[in-house]
């Protein structure tokens, strides 16, 4: 008999589209994940969609179902894993200026990026020694795991990349004749490609489908990752297979924190952590302690988390 999955099933997707009017795509889409029990976050933009949701199989083949009726997102593809458990507490729908924010506004995806490059083919391109491979994902993503000689922009936010790479364009580029980037599901290195592109770097390349793909579909013995992935959801961090990794999340701070930084003394659970502890007052941190406090007891007595939106998805401007 073949193992039971467990019942909730997690997509991440995006699609670089043309959407003229995403004010009138919002509404349906947050009121068809509302009525099928579906939670996360989609992200809409006039260059297309992003998010990561989950849900029942039901729910999420429905909300599926519509985002690839909408224009351009009928081949959309999705990286799936499954939980025992709801990873989010509340469904949001957004309406946003760029899916992944660059900063940079006429950077335009559709008109031109990088080669793709499939996971299978992933090691046989990093592993030459005229490829830098850079990682696109933000500093404290990057401290839970990379690909070997993947370089690190130490970047707080994907805004920063853009002029990360122009001062250092010279320095990272010396004698390689390619450029290989990538990011958590592909989003943000396809911009990049695009990006460098636009700066005169033609032979660029990013890892299809990004390190969840990889992780998901390369065998452990056969991988050049090092460390877990980060994903924005409550499952923290993964690693090979897509399974939970060891990280848990700050809820003061919302950054991972890794069972090293869980032995400090300025880590206490739902309050603090070593890399926000200095950041926040005493007030604050009590305000947090009362949170996680309130937070235990609706869990014991089976009552949804605190904050959490019922019956209802949130369509956000």
């Amino acid at each position: 008999m073949p193992p039971v999955q467990p019942p909730i099933r997690i997509i991440a997707l995006y699609r670089f589209a043309t959407f003229a009017d995403c004010a009138a795509l919002q509404p349906p889409l947050a009121a068809l994940c509302a009525a099928q029990g579906v939670k996360g976050t989609l992200l809409l933009a006039r260059e297309g969609i992003n998010g990561t949701i989950a849900g029942s199989d039901a729910g999420i083949e429905a909300v599926l179902e519509h985002i690839r009726s909408l224009p351009g997102c009928a081949d959309i593809e999705v990286k799936e894993s499954r939980a025992a458990e709801m990873p989010f507490h509340r469904m949001k729908v957004r309406l946003k200026r760029e899916i992944v924010t660059m900063g940079e506004p006429d950077i335009d995806p559709l008109a031109g990026v990088g080669h793709y490059v499939p996971p299978a083919d992933w090691n046989a391109l990093i592993e030459q020694p005229d490829t830098v491979v850079i990682d696109t994902r933000n500093d404290y993503e990057v401290a839970l795991g990379s690909f070997d000689r993947a370089i690190d922009p130490a970047t707080r936010t994907f805004r920063d990349f853009p002029a990360w790479f122009r001062a250092n364009r010279e320095r990272v580029t010396s004698g390689a004749t390619k450029v290989a980037m990538f990011c958590t599901g592909g989003i943000r290195c396809e911009k990049a490609t695009a990006f460098l592109k636009s700066e005169g770097i033609d032979d660029v390349y990013h890892l299809q489908g990004g390190i969840l793909a990889y992780l998901e579909t390369v065998p452990p013995e056969q991988s050049r990752w090092q460390g877990e992935c980060f994903v924005f959801d409550e499952r923290v961090s993964v690693g090979h297979g897509l399974q939970p990794g060891d990280n848990a999340l700050c809820r003061a701070c919302r950054m991972p924190v890794t069972p090293q930084q869980r032995t400090s003394p300025l880590f206490v659970e739902g309050v603090s952590c070593p890399a926000c502890h200095a950041q926040r007052t005493d007030e604050q941190r009590a305000g947090y302690a009362e949170r996680h406090r309130q937070e235990r007891l609706a869990e014991a007595r089976g009552q949804l988390h605190v904050g959490a939106v019922l019956g209802e998805a949130e369509a956000e401007t």
